[in-house]
């Protein structure tokens, strides 16, 4: 298996990258991240992951090992291909894609072209809770914006999440309404739904 790539950037094209590595050409289909590292550089680095299918085999370029690490647990998801998870990663950086995921962020996924509801159900079903905590870290080490709440406070998430909003925005509610000064439930709602 090739799983990592560094040489001379020889072209970049809307699909690819073509790296020489050793007098080799490889074609690398890459994240965002990967093409923006590699643009305007002539020498550059990928990690990859190689597919091998009987129609071909393919690589797939990433940025970083956290990137690549996301990637591997997007296509374990039953009917994710390296395609769809490439999709994602072409969207959304990986710290808004592991956000989507944590706070069951449907409505966000779905906007990805190639995406349908039953695959982003599965992803969410399938990963939410089983990210790892450098999985978590955004690109440069940034941690994801995650609000924690208390489980005195669940009931009001809950309730605001029964009324349609996600579970990320119904989280920001409550911690709005608690440093404003709300203390019981109802009063955590009200002043919740105000600020929504």
């Amino acid at each position: 298996m090739i799983g990592y790539l560094k040489g001379t950037v020889k072209e970049l094209t809307h699909e690819y990258a073509l790296l020489e590595v050793g007098g080799v050409g490889y074609e690398v289909y890459c994240s965002n991240a990967a093409f923006s590292r590699l643009s305007g550089a002539t020498e550059g680095e990928v990690y990859t992951y190689m597919q091998v299918k009987e129609d071909g085999i393919a690589l797939f370029g990433f940025a970083d090992t956290k990137e690549k690490a996301l990637f591997l647990k997007l296509i374990s998801v039953q009917n994710v291909g390296a395609k769809s998870a490439m999709a994602l990663l072409a969207s959304m950086r990986p710290d808004e894609i592991v956000n989507a995921i944590q706070f069951n962020d449907s409505k966000r996924l779905s906007a990805v072209k190639g995406l349908g509801k039953k695959t982003v159900e599965r992803i969410i079903l399938e990963l939410n809770g089983k990210l790892t905590a450098e999985e978590v870290m955004g690109a440069g080490g940034v941690s994801v914006q995650a609000v924690s709440v208390s489980e005195e406070d669940d009931d009001a998430v809950a309730a605001l999440m029964g009324l349609g909003f996600t579970k990320q925005e119904s989280a920001r509610a409550v911690d709005r309404a608690k440093k404003a000064g709300a203390r019981t439930v109802e009063e955590i709602l009200s002043a919740a739904l105000k600020g929504m």
